[in-house]
């Protein structure tokens, strides 16, 4: 069973920033994709970043130009860079493996951002 831990999250004003990390147990190389995901309360979740296995990234709209998704294959994490955030960055943020083998992936536990105003 793959597990990935993710850790950074916390309070942060209005214009800051913040860096989130997620650890898998197993070669991130392994995987199609790594990716991060949010979901504010009463929200679905939604793609923020992704990085496939080739190392092509890609960004949603809302935070293309704030946010940098960047990986460490000799550690099996990625990460998540985020600046400039607005209280609209508010949300549980969550690191997801893309694999054919397994429909949706798999997924941490989550962190969660909360910014301050």
């Amino acid at each position: 069973q793959v597990q990935l831990v993710e850790s950074g999250g916390g309070l942060v004003q209005t214009g800051g920033s913040l860096t989130l990390s997620c650890v898998a147990s197993e070669s991130i190389l392994k995987f199609d994709a790594m990716a991060w995901y949010r979901q504010a309360p009463g929200k679905q979740r939604d793609l923020v970043a992704r990085i496939d296995d080739r190392g092509q990234r890609s960004y949603s709209d809302r935070v293309k130009d704030r946010f940098t998704i960047s990986r460490n294959v000799f550690n099996e994490s990625i990460f998540l860079q985020m600046r400039d955030l607005s209280s609209e960055d508010t949300a549980k943020y969550y690191c997801q493996a893309e694999t054919r083998s397994l429909t949706g992936g798999y997924w941490g536990q989550g962190t969660q951002v909360t910014v301050t105003s």
